[in-house]
């Protein structure tokens, strides 16, 4: 065997490997396992405060983060609390005397060695109030005044960025979108229609004008990214497709699908009730950022790869496993959930 001939072998499987990676990440059975913690924090007189405290559960464990209040800080009553199918709340009510909290500092001991947020955040009983996103790096929140609506904007836009790179079957469903539809322009017009799909569904749902049951929703988002997957097969042995012919149609019909998984991300840590409709929209645009972050890496590694090596056969080795290892992990997915929603 050549030297040529013999890199190319190499190069094809390095290509398998990529496409293999992207369509399996290093996730279990729920594709949303890193969700975000969230601090409530009320004041309702002068000094006195309700404190609600709500952490994920993944497998029955835990997140392993503890809450540090500020020394001079009491319990008035015996704190309380439930466990719920996906986390556990605890609510306390807090005596921190005339001075309050303003100017003090809430620890999460154990958040820096987690790749998980907490969401915080604090209404005072003069109408002040603050949203902060506390990321691992820095596991603390120092309890501040009035916050402006570019502090509110950016903790639910990055917060909708992580929730779209860590929601990997949304990702996967993208891929798969990706892998069908090769026209730049039709794959623009394909990812706008879901885009718009999901964000009508995510406003109503967030607002409450509809309400969808998780379970089945998360069931199905599965199945909809087995279809795509068995898609790409029929495509490639050159059977008519709908998904290639109108692939904006398909993506139009299961973003509407897809837009109540999203929505399920802003039920865990709700909405600041003083400035709704900016939380929803940078929610959303951090989810359309993190989206186009995505297809970004996943075109530039297909581009770079082409553009070096140009290897004949790359398509041929590459494709048949990405579409059966998507494929592949939504039917776990589907099955898991599936069974967790009848139990």
């Amino acid at each position: 065997m050549s030297a040529r001939p013999k890199h190319r072998r190499w190069i094809q499987i390095a290509m398998v490997a990529v496409f293999a990676t992207l369509a399996l990440p290093p996730a279990a059975a729920r594709a949303h396992e890193v969700r975000p913690a969230y601090l409530q924090i009320d004041e309702i007189t002068p000094g006195r405060y309700q404190l609600l405290w709500r952490t994920p559960v993944l497998a029955g464990m835990r997140l392993p983060v503890v809450l540090r209040l500020p020394g001079d800080v009491q319990d008035v009553v015996e704190p309380s609390a439930v466990e719920l199918s996906d986390s556990l709340i605890e609510r306390h009510v807090l005596d921190a005397d005339s001075k309050g909290l303003t100017g003090d500092r809430i620890e999460f001991v154990g958040l820096q060695t987690t790749i998980t947020d907490v969401l915080v955040r604090v209404q005072l009983s003069d109408g002040r109030h603050s949203t902060t996103l506390v990321h691992p790096s820095k596991p603390w929140v120092d309890i501040t005044t009035s916050q402006g609506a570019l502090a509110v904007a950016a903790a639910y836009l990055s917060h909708g960025v992580e929730h779209i790179l860590f929601g990997f079957d949304h990702l996967l469903f993208v891929l798969a979108l990706i892998l069908i539809v090769r026209n730049r322009r039709v794959l623009l017009w394909t990812i706008t229609a879901f885009t718009v799909a999901h964000s009508i569904t995510l406003s109503l749902a967030t607002l409450g004008v509809v309400h969808v049951p998780g379970p089945p929703v998360e069931a199905t988002i599965a199945l909809s990214i087995i279809l795509l997957a068995c898609e790409i097969v029929r495509q490639r042995r050159g059977e008519p497709s709908l998904t290639a012919q109108k692939p904006w149609l398909v993506a139009f019909t299961f973003g509407l699908l897809h837009g109540f998984g999203f929505a399920s991300a802003l039920t865990d840590v709700g909405l600041p009730q003083a400035d709704i409709p900016l939380a929803l929209f940078s929610f959303n645009v951090g989810v359309e950022a993190g989206q186009l972050m995505f297809i970004a890496a996943v075109l530039a590694v297909v581009a770079i790869a082409r553009r070096v090596y140009l290897p004949p056969t790359v398509e041929q080795h590459a494709l048949p496993v990405a579409a059966y290892a998507i494929g592949t992990m939504a039917a776990f997915w589907f099955i898991v959930r599936t069974a967790a929603f009848f139990a």
